[in-house]
């Protein structure tokens, strides 16, 4: 059995609240206006803190404490979904406030249950950094589709400033960031108990091989994440293929505020607003402009003064246009027309191109689930939360747009909810993309750290399919993302503004990365190993007695 640490409830309460304060810390937020971002060096401080406050507790226990501070900080994460229903949802304040407790409780279960995990492999002499790092990183990743998903601060979202670890991304996607940082932060924790209690370590050492060599295991963990490091920087540091095509991008931001963005009274302003921006960024030679999700009030085919109205500014600047829009399908449900959140190509000519419609939609805020049981009782709390439901694409594609000078470039248009899935990103990738255009409407966050943890997300879809990203947000971030995740030309929020920029597309003869190619090939190489684990911790609890951890 592992040792039993004597820790004090006060002392442990105190390793609790530290791993709650780093984790909000880790990812990016806006206080008194300015933005604050530790996560390059909290990333591998959170874990390392939170297995010091569990340490030496049963696996119940480990639970507890774990799901308690994991509530605690993402509540503080995600603070902004109170923004969300209540000033745009228009929900009580109690529902404000029970929002994103419940929302955090969902990913405070996966941290308890990493914690419980954990504990029952460092009872039978098992918990290791690297079993730590593989526990951790396949729950993150149950965590973005179980019941839909909600990935949102996953831990290796806090580490998109580290330009040598997000080389990582197009290998393993975002959840090979969390597993380096995990790693690092467990044997931060080992060699700090190695420091502080070595009578522990003495103790364990009778009974366990591998506890004899917790100083060895964690030595040659920090060596490997130093090797990641290394091999990631000079990887950074080389250049972009030569012979690269660009195209010159325009993305307009103009900060409609969410409260007037549907209302008739503001659809000429809005408009205006936007063509005016728009022609800003063509004298600047843009020859794409994209605008945000739901950019234009209305619906397109529907709609014949706002199609050509659209159509006509295309003519005028001799530009291609992606605009988000609402797109109407003649398939009947129900009483009336199939509704999608949707993105137009309209062509410099003056033609409606392709359209694209976003495939994983919002629960609660573009179609309620169970909404024959829920409805009711939903909508009364909130009238503003999927009054109606939207209907989901058909898979996420790849589509034309035509150029003035006659050349054609294949781009993948993920719509904000849709940027938080790498797998669903890749596939644009996999259908022929060779540009990234990231429309969203961040209008619903408000004035908080919001947006910009969405940008961060964002970088990494980039860094993962090796895409070049131009980013365009209602009310902001709006930037454009290198293919290595680099954030260029970042926009403030709330600021009616535009950025253009010389955008490298990714050439025919050049392959998509590994993972946009093969997916989560390395989570999946977790989950076996952490089966491996569990049957060893099985078979030591049978025999009551520690068996070595697996290299």
């Amino acid at each position: 059995m592992a040792p039993v640490v004597a820790l004090s409830p006060g002392a442990r309460l105190g390793w609790a609240l530290a791993y709650a304060l780093a984790t909000l810390m880790c990812f990016p937020q806006l206080l008194a206006g300015r933005v604050v971002d530790f996560g390059w060096g909290l990333a591998w401080l959170s874990p390392a803190l939170l297995i010091l406050a569990i340490r030496g507790l049963a696996p119940a226990a480990a639970a507890r404490w774990a799901f308690g501070a994991s509530l605690v900080a993402h509540a503080g994460v995600l603070h902004w979904i109170y923004v969300v229903s209540v000033e745009y949802g228009h929900a009580h304040p109690v529902v404000g406030v029970l929002a994103p407790v419940l929302l955090a409780s969902y990913v405070a279960g996966f941290t308890a249950a990493f914690a419980a995990l954990f504990a029952w492999w460092s009872e039978r002499g098992l918990g290791s950094p690297p079993a730590a790092a593989v526990a951790w990183t396949a729950l993150d990743y149950l965590r973005s589709f179980l019941f839909t998903g909600f990935p949102w601060a996953t831990l290796g979202y806090a580490q998109h400033q580290n330009a040598a670890l997000m080389e990582l991304a197009a290998w393993t996607g975002v959840y090979g960031l969390c597993f380096v940082s995990v790693l690092g932060g467990a044997a931060l924790a080992s060699l700090y108990r190695c420091w502080r209690e070595p009578e522990a370590s003495e103790r364990a050492a009778a009974g366990s091989r591998a506890a004899r060599s917790r100083l060895g295991v964690a030595l040659a963990s920090l060596a490997a994440v130093a090797l990641v490091l290394l091999v990631g920087a000079v990887s950074a540091r080389r250049p972009e293929a030569p012979g690269s095509e660009r195209v010159r991008v325009g993305v307009i931001q103009g900060s409609i505020e969410q409260g007037v963005k549907w209302s008739p009274d503001w659809r000429e302003q809005s408009l205006a607003r936007y063509e005016a921006l728009s022609r800003q960024a063509a004298a600047e030679g843009a020859r794409l402009l994209v605008w945000p999700e739901t950019a234009v009030p209305g619906a397109l085919e529907r709609d014949a003064s706002l199609r050509a109205r659209l159509l006509r500014l295309a003519r005028e600047l001799d530009v291609a246009l992606v605009v988000g829009g609402v797109g109407v399908s003649p398939e009947l449900e129900h009483s009336g027309l199939r509704y999608y959140d949707s993105a137009f190509v309209v062509e410099p000519q003056g033609e409606l191109g392709e359209r694209y419609d976003k495939t994983h939609l919002v629960p609660f805020g573009e179609y309620l689930p169970f909404r024959a049981l829920l409805g009711g009782f939903l909508g009364a709390l909130a009238r503003g939360i999927a009054p109606d439901d939207v209907s989901a694409g058909a898979a996420p594609r790849s589509v034309e747009v035509p150029l003035a000078d006659g050349s054609r470039i294949r781009v993948g248009i993920p719509i904000c909810y849709e940027l938080l899935f790498p797998d669903l990103v890749r596939r644009f990738a996999n259908s022929g993309a060779s540009l990234l255009l990231a429309v969203t409407n961040d209008a619903w966050y408000g004035r908080t750290g919001a947006p910009y943890q969405f940008l961060a997300i964002t970088a990494l879809r980039a860094a993962e399919t090796r895409l070049a990203t131009a980013r365009a947000a209602n009310t902001g971030v709006s930037a454009f993302i290198d293919a290595r995740g680099r954030v260029r030309e970042p926009t403030p929020i709330f600021e009616p503004t535009y950025r253009v920029s010389d955008m490298r597309v990714r050439g025919s003869q050049r392959s998509s990365s590994f993972y946009a190619r093969h997916g989560d090939v390395f989570v999946q190489v977790c989950w076996l190993v952490v089966a491996l684990w569990a049957a060893r911790a099985w078979r030591a609890g049978m025999s009551d007695a520690p068996v070595p951890s697996p290299p």
